[in-house]
């Protein structure tokens, strides 16, 4: 390795601790080293000190143990022409530029100035913490819920990884591109840094791309050190998903290596701090792709291929800058090693994954189908083969030239599907993907299902020539691209003539009634096997979800009739069937086979694992549960927290802090995470006296699932249950929830002890 890449990195890590140190001592000296320091909505205080050292960062004090140790990873500049033959000193460097850095920001949440949003921005469904001290901080570190949301796409391959985007780029156009190319790639995207005072950033903000967590573009900050924010994230990865501890670095490091699939793209000019951040990254084997003239470090070791490429911009050969865009991400997926799997649809505007999240304002919007106005909704069904014909799409009634500027119409999007392998039980499965399929195009927005869809075409899109025919080459597409092996043949209906709607409508609630009835009539008992998931081995390897039908997967995605159809579609994929065997205890939910499944897919971690406790041997969670259930003694009953709660709880965390020790796949008796919908299951927690034992509910889910619990309540006998369950809104601490419980004479105050 050249001296060049060592003496920049290493001079720029010792300036950055220097500087930390100072900005440290004065913080300590007006502040005091008392004031407390935090990461909003994190477990994992500042996440890469915690995973690196074990060091919980609290107060300003706390940071002088983790610059200490920076300062031990720190070496003098190479002699003059001197040949460095290994990375240790480079990566020891960039290793204490992570930690400073992340002091550094803690120190200037301490200061905790009243933010000011950066001029014009809007962030898309993300929370902001935009410019600290000047230093044009934007969105500040992901919170803890945003990661797990982010979890189930990360383990299921529709985003495949992530890019840090440093600096700015050789011009608008180019940055846009970039980000397009990317997106198209389902990647995610976060944006830090600039080159000579401009950021990629500013460069998207001016050619106005929406960024924030729903497009997957992501701005951290306009200086370099706001890249610790990514790497801080890669951190909680795996700590959230690996099921490794604080202070078990060197296993976090290959964990990210081998699971995280994540580069660095250096744009612009390449200073020390850039060097030195970039040795960070490379620690964690995420590699540097340079747009401009740098060394190269081609020999592999640390990460899985080469470490630092430079693709000068202006010398990509290419016509145009979305060519040359296209040709260094793909330069950077190779060299990472990323599995990216592409679906060419042939729609007017951007396609992929990322755009899944977009939200169409009704200031942007040229019409909408369903929502207050108008009834959407989507059905799918198995026909004869001889009565499909394949690419046949029609749109029935009018179009969407015959709508005013943000106007609604009903719509229908009928698909028949036929195919030698094709079964009834697939439908739902299928027609869930449309959800996905849709929303996957730029300027659409897609919500709900069946007949409490919600869809938005924007401005842009229609501009771009978008209609309604559209919705069907998409969906045409999607299917045989994603279910090949059971899809033949396809046929498609727009429906918008009012006639022709409320008559496939009809149709199409009585559909829904029978899957709603088919399910609901299926019992543990009634089979003789359940069904694995370990899709999210991916990220917790020694995690296992045992699926049943009176169990849905944590996640909420996955029903035990969904993995049967999965197990059929792809028998060879991550739902494989379990032989429930011999009952070894029919009220805690013990199964001889279940055990041995669990035993052998989780490596030999867990031996036992109940279906229907939380006090004995509880099943795992990955980090990607809909809810977190866990046991409030003193009530002598379980709260239930939902991802969307951010708000502090009866046990005295919040639903962040909680995940950490529901996580990565740990069986911890007494909590447990779940799907939502698991608490309505006659079997949710009946070992331990079920539905009644609930004194504690995130009020999320009691209007979300308002009709649902009600129900449950009758079912429970009990019509005024739901009201005697405490909320955020009633009280966050066990001694107001103890009052409260007590006022209303909730039954889990009368049941036996759970202990």
């Amino acid at each position: 390795m050249s001296r060049y890449i060592a003496t920049r990195a290493i001079r720029g890590s010792n300036a950055l601790v220097a500087e930390a140190e100072a900005l440290l001592k004065q913080a300590v000296e007006e502040k005091g080293a008392d004031t407390p320091v935090a990461f909003p909505n994190t477990a994992y205080f500042l996440p890469v000190t915690f995973g690196m050292l074990a060091h919980e960062v609290n107060t300003l004090g706390d940071l002088e143990f983790s610059l200490a140790h920076a300062k031990k990873l720190l070496h003098p500049l190479p002699e003059d022409n001197l040949w460095v033959p290994y990375l240790g000193e480079t990566l020891d460097s960039g290793m204490a530029t992570l930690l400073a850095a992340e002091a550094i920001e803690g120190v200037r949440f301490a200061y905790g100035e009243e933010p000011t949003l950066y001029p014009g921005l809007e962030l898309a469904g993300s929370t902001s913490y935009p410019q600290l001290n000047g230093t044009g901080h934007l969105n500040g570190p992901i919170d803890d819920i945003q990661l797990r949301s982010w979890g189930i796409q990360l383990v299921d391959g529709r985003m495949p990884g992530f890019a840090a985007l440093v600096g700015a780029a050789h011009s608008n156009e180019a940055a846009v591109a970039i980000v397009r190319e990317l997106q198209r790639r389902n990647i995610l995207t976060f944006l830090c840094g600039n080159t000579n005072g401009r950021s990629v950033i500013d460069q998207l903000h001016e050619e106005g791309v929406e960024m924030g967590y729903d497009t997957y573009i992501v701005p951290f900050g306009t200086d370099t050190i706001s890249a610790i924010y990514p790497l801080g994230f890669a951190t909680r990865s795996a700590l959230t998903f690996g099921g490794l501890k604080a202070g078990q670095w060197r296993d976090i490091l290959i964990y990210n290596k081998f699971r995280v699939f994540a580069f660095v793209l250096a744009l612009g000019e390449v200073d020390d701090l850039k060097y030195a951040a970039a040795a960070g990254a490379i620690s964690y084997g995420f590699p540097t792709i340079a747009d401009t003239v740098i060394p190269e470090i081609l020999p592999t070791g640390v990460t899985r291929y080469e470490h630092v490429i430079s693709m000068p911009w202006n010398e990509i050969e290419a016509e145009t800058e979305e060519e040359r865009a296209a040709k260094m991400v793909q330069r950077a997926i190779e060299v990472r090693g990323v599995k990216v799997k592409i679906t060419e649809v042939p729609v007017p505007v951007a396609y992929g994954s990322a755009f899944e999240g977009e939200v169409v304002r009704r200031a942007d919007m040229r019409a909408e189908f369903g929502g207050k106005n108008s009834r959407a909704f989507e059905y799918l069904l198995m026909a004869p083969m001889d009565e499909v014909e394949d690419g046949k799409i029609e749109l029935i009634g009018p179009g969407l030239d015959t709508l005013d500027e943000g106007g609604s119409m009903d719509l229908a999007l009928v698909v028949e599907v036929a195919g030698r392998k094709m079964q009834e039980d697939f439908e739902p499965v299928l027609e869930r993907q449309f959800h996905y399929f849709i929303n996957g195009a730029s300027g659409i927005q897609h919500i709900g299902q069946r007949d409490i869809t919600w869809i938005r075409i924007s401005k842009a899109a229609a501009e771009k020539g978008f209609d309604l025919k559209h919705f069907g080459d998409i969906l045409y597409a999607r299917f045989h691209a994603d279910f090949g092996a059971i899809v033949d043949k396809l046929q498609i209906k727009i429906i918008t003539d009012p006639d022709l709607h409320a008559e496939w409508l009809a149709k199409a609630r009585e559909a829904y009634d029978f899957r709603n009835r088919r399910l609901a009539d299926l019992t543990d008992d009634a089979v003789d096997t359940f069904y694995s998931c370990i899709l999210c081995q991916s990220f917790a390897p020694t995690h296992v979800c045992v699926v049943s039908p009176q169990r849905l997967g944590l996640c909420g995605a996955y029903n035990w009739l969904d993995c049967k159809a999965s197990y059929e579609i792809n028998p060879t994929g991550p739902n494989q069937p379990i032989q429930k065997g011999q009952c070894l205890d029919d009220d805690k939910g013990y199964f001889a086979g279940v055990n041995e499944y669990a035993k052998m897919a989780s490596q030999g971690t867990v031996e036992e694992v109940t279906m229907y406790s939380i006090m004995e041997n509880p099943m795992t969670a990955c980090g990607c549960f809909e809810c977190i259930v866990m046991v409030i003694p003193e009530a002598n009953g379980v709260m239930v927290v939902s991802r969307e709660d951010p708000s502090m709880t009866p046990a005295g965390m919040t639903f962040s802090t909680l995940a950490g020790i529901a996580g990565g796949g740990l069986q911890t008796p007494g909590i447990m995470g779940v799907g939502k919908f698991y608490l309505t299951s006659p079997k949710f927690v009946s070992a331990d006296g079920g539905f009644k034992r609930i004194v504690w509910m995130s009020s999320f889910l009691k209007e979300t699932m308002a009709e649902e619990f009600k129900q449950v309540a009758e079912r429970e006998g009990d019509p005024d249950l739901i009201a005697k369950i405490a909320d955020e809104t009633i009280c966050t601490d066990v001694e107001g929830l103890l009052a409260y419980l007590e006022s209303v004479g909730h039954p889990a105050l009368t049941m036996d002890m759970m202990f």
